[in-house]
This record gives C-alpha cells, structure tokens and sequence, in this order.
C-alpha cells in the first residue's frame, strides 16, 4: 500500500527581509513529498514540468523514496513558476509573478502501478484536476486529504465545493476558513465547513499553531518558537506531508491518531522555515526529526492538579 502525492511541482523565486533567491526548486508535491518521506518509504507521485526541469531534482525525489514514475516531463515546455516577496511580519506577501506553462492543461493520469495507493494527499491544484485524481481511482483510499487555498475560492468556488465533498480532510489556513464559511469564529467556521463533506479540517494559524476539528472534538498544537524564520514558502505544504506520512506509516486514522500526526506536520513545518526553499527539508537525520517532536512535546507537557 502507498501515498500518492498530487500537486505542483515547480520553479519559486522568493525574496524576505531576510534575502532573496534566484529560480530555485518548489511547488506543493515537492514539500509535500519531502516531508513525507520521513515517514513512509513508499510515495508515488503525480505532476508535470517542462524539459527546463533539471534531472538531478528528479533524482533528489527519487532518493528520497518517490516514485516519479507519474511526473510528466513534456519536452519543449517550461515549468510553473511563481516568485513573490514576503513582507516584514513574513505572514503576508505579494505575487509578482505567476507563470502557469505546463499546469495550462494539466492532465494528470494515474498510472496503473498507483492503484494500490490507501493514503491520496490532494495538493494545492485546480480543484477539477483533483476531482480528475479520484475519478481514475478503481477504489476508494483509506482517507483523502484535500489542501487548497482561497484563489480557488475567488474563481472556482463551485469546483471546490464539488471536490470538497469527495473528501475526509480539508486542511485551509485561518483567513480561507473565514472567506468559505463566512464566519468570523473559527469554531462557528469549522462547523459549516465539517457541514460541506469533509470528517475532519485542520486549520493552520502559521506561527500560532494548527486546530484539528471533527464533529465532536477539537485539538489545538502550538507552533515552534523559533530563533530564525527565513522563509515560510512551503511550510503549510511541509505541514501536511509530515501529516499525511506519520498517518501512512502508522496506517492509524483516528482522531487521537490525527493529534500526533499533527505534531510531527508541525516538526516538518518547522524545519521548511528556517532555510529558503526545501533546502532544511533535505537530507534530514532520523535523530534531527525525533529531536523537533520531541521539542513540540516538551512545549505542551506539564503535570496539574485539580483540587
């Protein structure tokens, strides 16, 4: 059994307060297969770039247990690329350029040898194109996980209330669960959007933390303080393929489950930040990753007593 990772795999151009770089290697499959990996061993990935992609990158994913059997490489074409430029609180930032070239008619297939797949993480995409990934599924995955972002609310609304409904796990940031539910609260918004299809919807709040809700419970996991925060690109895809990996490798979807598989999205989060791209997120020690949960567990350990 596998996880198949679906999402952009990508050209970034990034600059922050704290630097800026040339075209360097991003897009949500990457972080999320990245993180992912050190989890679970078996990742089957589904994505298109141009011929401009470089080769050692494919191999890069490849070491870190992916299968790019299904990344298409169309010769003659150009990756998408985005560049942006963070502001000063580096929660908010601004695009400057967005190139979509290969994701213009994105066909995503799934190939035979992916069929066995009992995790589906949906990266951030077209929703149509993530409705596309589950309809050429022969069976139904173990849990679906849906990440999207509010530019699709703004122009594909109906799309992404279609593929919403397919799914077992949304997980958004603050601001869109406020924009698609229409509720301040994010309690009253969580239980409009549990309403929309999903069982389970995470709420990403950056350096706040994460909320996991399901109909009945919620769990709340604090975010690192950390000493140097570079970049956030990728961290809320880091975040989720540390999730969705920890749920593949323990093959546990329970919501007690789901509260430690946030913790260790939250560790890959956390390392994504302090360097600039996926840079932190490779070559990563078994030791280093045991080190930040434990870190995320020593933050919200204590011992009381009610008198």
């Amino acid at each position: 059994m596998s996880l198949l990772v679906i999402g952009t795999v990508a050209f970034d151009a990034i600059e922050t307060p704290f630097g800026k770089t040339d075209k360097i290697v991003g897009g949500a499959a990457t972080y999320i297969s990245l993180a992912a990996s050190y989890f679970t061993k078996n990742i089957n990935l589904v994505s298109v770039v141009g011929d401009d992609f470089p080769n050692a990158t494919i191999k890069l994913l490849q070491n870190h247990h992916v299968n790019t059997d299904g990344l298409q490489v169309l010769k003659g074409q150009k990756t998408f690329f985005w560049a942006g430029k963070y502001h000063n609180d580096l929660n908010t930032r601004d695009t400057i350029t967005t190139e979509l070239n290969v994701l213009e008619n994105f066909n995503p297939i799934v190939l035979e040898s992916y069929q066995d797949c009992e995790f589906l993480m949906l990266g951030n995409l077209v929703p149509k194109v993530q409705q596309q990934v589950i309809g050429q599924l022969k069976k139904r995955p173990k849990l679906i996980v849906l990440d999207t972002m509010n530019f699709w609310m703004d122009i594909a609304l109906n799309d992404l209330l279609q593929t919403i409904a397919l799914v077992d796990v949304l997980t958004i940031n603050d601001a869109e669960a406020r924009q698609l539910s229409g509720e301040y609260s994010l309690v009253k918004a969580a239980k409009k959007i549990l309403n929309m299809g999903p069982k389970y919807l995470i709420i990403k709040k950056g350096e706040h933390g994460a909320l996991l809700f399901n109909k009945d419970d919620v769990f709340y996991a604090p975010a690192l303080p950390l000493e140097e925060v570079f970049d956030p690109t990728g961290a809320g895809d880091s975040f989720a393929g540390g999730f969705i990996g920890y749920l593949a490798q323990s093959k546990d979807i329970s919501f007690d489950n789901m509260k430690r598989a946030i913790i260790f999205g939250s560790a890959m989060a956390s390392f994504c930040v302090e360097k600039f791209g996926t840079e932190k997120l490779i070559g990563l020690t078994q030791e280093q990753v045991d080190m930040r949960v434990q870190q995320f567990v020593d933050l919200v350990q204590f011992d009381i007593t009610l008198v």
